[in-house]
């Protein structure tokens, strides 16, 4: 049995997801972020206790098609822009996405936008943008090289996106420190 998860945005929340399936005694064969495949199907009392303290962490069970594909393309989106190499933030989106989740991207779209709001692109630039906060804090690449990391066509163009997000350019950003950053699955809301 599959179980889709929002929310889950990183190898911490996957360790959660896990250690809350094995205190409901809920046996799994994989689990990746958004999903978590059971190896047998759960009593109705055990999903339900699973759901419950998946909202108390902050996770939501997906029951419909449509907002687990959403969940989808944002899991696909965030391990693009977090976890991938230059060279694949190059692909273009709608292309990675329609290849991904084996749907047209229009159809993609539409759906992400008419659930979360937002549009795709508005939310891979928010992501962006934070994963670019990430970097500045860390202090470890030039701008140079994080315009480059996230696949911008130069540092101009990444200020510029920076600076309409945030209000801030990249240097004063960096310069001030205390801008928290914004938890994953709060990026783009």
């Amino acid at each position: 049995m599959q179980l889709f998860i929002k929310n889950m945005v990183c190898d911490r929340c996957i360790l959660v997801v896990r250690q809350e399936l094995d205190k409901q005694n809920l046996s799994y064969r994989q689990i990746q972020l958004g999903e978590v495949e059971l190896s047998t199907i759960p009593t109705t009392e055990q999903l339900e206790n699973f759901r419950l303290s998946m909202d108390a962490l902050g996770f939501e069970l997906l029951d419909d098609k449509k907002s687990t594909l959403v969940s989808k393309i944002k899991t696909v989106l965030l391990q693009l822009i977090h976890n991938k190499e230059q060279a694949e933030l190059n692909t273009k989106i709608s292309v990675l996405l329609a290849e991904e989740l084996h749907h047209d991207y229009s159809y993609l779209s539409s759906l992400f936008s008419s659930i979360e709001g937002i549009t795709i692109e508005k939310y891979v630039i928010a992501q962006r943008i934070e994963r670019a906060k990430e970097l500045l804090l860390y202090d470890e690449l030039s701008l140079s090289e994080i315009a480059d990391q996230l696949g911008y066509s130069s540092v101009q163009h990444l200020s510029l996106q920076f600076k309409k997000i945030t209000g801030l350019t990249p240097t004063h950003f960096k310069q001030l420190r205390e801008n928290k950053r914004k938890p994953l699955d709060q990026v783009g809301q």
